[in-house]
């Protein structure tokens, strides 16, 4: 591994402080006026802890491997006590919860010290982070360009290098996503890896998973070790670690056989600069002395990019069910932006059989992947399709909004057909690579390995067999010895 020094991570700031070196304090403080000086460029940061961390760092924090380090709780994906929770949502802008989720609570006893929470789309439906109620979050390394989404917050203010990780949450891609938009590493965990109760047992029928975003590995491989394994009544688990991933990335990956392909799962095309990223990182995997092969992922497209908005419309049901219920009223079109509305709307009304359709093609992918993955260690393709889009290129244009709006009376069946013809060849064409991970439940991984002409990160993806986040782990760190990243410095920086 680098010299930890040189990475300037958590694992360092927390080296640090169990030196004496630094005070927890020193560190909030630092990260406070860091915050505040690339916040107002990028809204990342739309609720500040700064109190509350000066208080938690001032008194005994737990003794664990990140004790004193600052950090950031994406507004989703899981409860934070007594701080708001309002998944970018007109109708729980006010609502605060009682309990931390679990996921939080095992961050916490990390030791880390949470300084703020970050921007997300509305209940976390898409792949940008531009929600009505808090605004475009903005991309360090042009505030032009979206940082991805849905843990987008997350990824712009730690890419900024204003706190050096932070939550997030992953259900079609929403770790990886931001992390290819804005240079990081993300790892979206195994089905059932981390815990997502007490409130959730499963989210949108198993596609989503908690993890975190961070410039190194072994933050990443760190905080996973402490945060993996079933919570108290989970409907399933992943299968068990053999040692700890912190201990993984210490070890050198055996002679992988890796497929590749530089084209789309979901989408029909894939940008120049992101096919030269895939071949770039192929040849780097095959100096490294592992077997690449050009292969394409064995997926039925048509029938997975069916199952996930299917997924998607009643996941948005529920979750504008869940919210009414938390504030304690009747949910109205003004609470949600149209999109959430109408997915909600096409998710209530969709026949039960729709959704077990969408849960067979999912398991019948997952099947089809166990098999591939019996002759190739890893998948690698680009995480994204494209380089990160502008903000606002996927904003509704008027008449879309009108559209929608009009799809309200129309049988949820020509909706759906109507959502997959319009809205998922615009969405999924720029983010298509994610989601079968989460529809199977596997652990895919982000590497920030390539920037493009116009300086922005394009992240490749690494896909692995159920359960096997060791073998992503430890090919991440060799990946990050053989070409370092964490050099590599935004224009919109804290430093």
């Amino acid at each position: 591994m680098a010299d930890p020094a040189q990475l300037d991570d958590a694992t360092a700031l927390a080296e640090r402080v169990k030196r004496g070196d630094v005070h927890p304090t020193e560190l909030v403080e630092a990260a406070i006026t860091a915050i505040e000086k690339v916040n107002p460029q990028l809204n990342a940061v739309v609720h500040r802890m700064y109190e509350q961390a000066r208080a938690a760092a001032k008194g005994t924090l737990p003794e664990g491997p990140f004790r004193g380090v600052p950090f950031v709780v994406k507004d989703l994906d899981g409860w934070l006590a007594n701080e708001p929770y309002t998944q970018s949502c007109r109708m729980s802008k006010d609502f605060v919860p009682t309990e931390d989720a679990e996921i939080i609570a095992r961050m916490k006893r990390t030791g880390v010290v949470i300084v703020g929470k970050t921007n997300t789309p509305e209940l976390g439906l898409l792949g940008v982070t531009e929600s009505e109620l808090r605004g475009p979050a903005r991309n360090p390394w042009n505030p032009d360009h979206t940082p991805g989404g849905s843990s987008g917050g997350t990824a712009s203010i730690v890419a900024s290098r204003a706190v050096t990780m932070g939550h997030g949450g992953d259900g079609g891609g929403s770790i990886r996503i931001p992390s290819s938009a804005c240079g990081l590493f993300g790892l979206k965990p195994t089905r059932g890896r981390n815990p997502l109760g007490p409130r959730v047992s499963e989210g949108w029928g198993g596609y989503v998973q908690p993890g975190v975003l961070t410039r190194s590995v072994r933050d990443c491989a760190t905080m996973l070790d402490a945060t993996q394994g079933p919570d108290v009544g989970a409907p399933y688990a992943s299968p068990p670690r053999e040692r700890p991933y912190a201990e993984e990335i210490r070890r050198a990956p055996r002679k992988l056989k890796i497929a590749f392909s530089t084209g789309s799962q979901l989408g029909k095309q894939t940008h120049a600069d992101v096919q030269a990223a895939v071949k770039d990182a192929a040849a780097l995997c095959a100096s490294l002395g592992h077997e690449l092969v050009e292969v394409p992922l064995p997926i039925d497209r048509e029938a997975l990019v069916a199952a996930y908005f299917t997924q998607v419309a009643v996941g948005a049901a529920i979750g504008i069910e869940e919210t009414a219920k938390l504030v304690g009223r009747k949910p109205t079109p003004a609470d949600f932006e149209p999109t959430t509305w109408l997915l909600g709307t096409i998710g209530r009304k969709l026949p039960a059989i729709e959704l077990q359709r969408s849960r067979d093609a999912c398991q019948a992918a997952g099947r089809t992947l166990g098999r591939f993955f019996q002759t190739h260690d890893l998948f690698l393709d680009g995480t994204l399709a494209y380089p990160p889009l502008k903000v606002g290129e996927l904003a509704l244009k008027g008449a879309e909004r009108a559209a929608l709006a009009a799809l309200r009376v129309v049988s949820p069946r020509f909706v759906l057909d109507k959502l997959l013809e319009t809205l998922g060849a615009n969405a999924l064409e720029k983010t298509p690579n994610t989601q079968v991970a989460n529809q199977t439940g596997l652990p895919a991984m982000s590497v920030p390995l390539h920037w493009n002409a116009a300086g922005l990160p394009i992240g490749v993806q690494f896909t692995a067999p159920f359960g096997d986040e060791a073998t992503l782990l430890q090919l991440a760190a060799q990946l990050e010895v053989a070409r370092p990243w964490a050099g590599r410095i935004p224009p919109v920086s804290a430093r």
